[in-house]
């Protein structure tokens, strides 16, 4: 098995929030962020498959807590602006493009989030195909997720190797036949680049987000490790 296409997770790999969910949540909830999130939040909601707005069910839990900032504008400031890309991995990203490799987004997110990604953040420019939970109508971690991805890729699952922060989303990669990577941020892309390199993807210099070519600490033309 040859892996010849990279599929990345977005939040956690891609991007981030660089102080926390949580944090960014109790700004309006204080300490009440957490039951605030596990009330309105999970990876279960019809949303992330394309059903119904989630604003509606944010509003609601704002009203519950007695938060009065409008939930468009809460919204906006956790979802939008409280969140940054991780430069190094889209130096990676560019990197393995540059490399042959076939480089694509495979992602959970509701539908109000998708164009500030696509044209905000520019995830159209940078990889070959974007695939929203959303628009699929299938979120991770089921492995007809991965089918489908790999299918509208056009290649075979065993060919694709799917990087992402979540441990059960790896192990549906897996059991649609892909090689999965658990990883995040806080590891650090030194290890991403050597895990990749166990599985025979090998890297050369790419470009950052001004253009300007990007080798990293020992990633350059032929290099396996270690990464940017």
């Amino acid at each position: 098995m040859t892996v010849r296409h990279v599929l990345f997770d977005a939040d956690g790999v891609l991007q981030h929030i660089p102080d926390g969910w949580y944090a960014a949540v109790a700004q309006y909830l204080g300490d009440r962020a957490h039951d605030f999130v596990r009330e309105t939040w999970s990876e279960d909601l019809p949303m992330l498959v394309g059903e119904g707005d989630y604003l509606p069910v944010l509003a609601a839990g704002l009203e519950r807590y007695g938060v009065a900032v409008p939930a468009e504008d809460v919204y906006r400031a956790i979802w939008f602006d409280a969140l940054e890309v991780v430069d190094a991995s889209f130096d990676l990203v560019r990197a393995l493009r540059a490399s042959g490799y076939g480089v694509h987004l495979g992602t959970n997110q509701e539908r109000r989030r998708v164009p500030f990604m696509r044209h905000a953040l520019g995830y159209d420019a940078e990889f070959d195909t974007s695939w929203y939970s959303c628009e699929l109508g299938i979120a991770k971690p089921d492995p007809r997720f991965f089918l489908e991805a790999a299918r509208r890729i056009g290649t075979d699952p065993g060919d694709v190797l799917f990087v992402d922060d979540t441990a059960r989303n790896v192990e549906g990669a897996r059991a649609a036949g892909m090689v999965g990577v658990h990883w995040d941020v806080s590891r650090g892309h030194d290890e991403l680049v050597r895990v990749l390199a166990g599985h025979g993807v090998v890297v050369r210099a790419g470009q950052d987000r001004a253009g300007e070519a990007v080798a990293g600490e020992g990633v350059g033309p032929g290099a396996a490790v270690p990464g940017p």
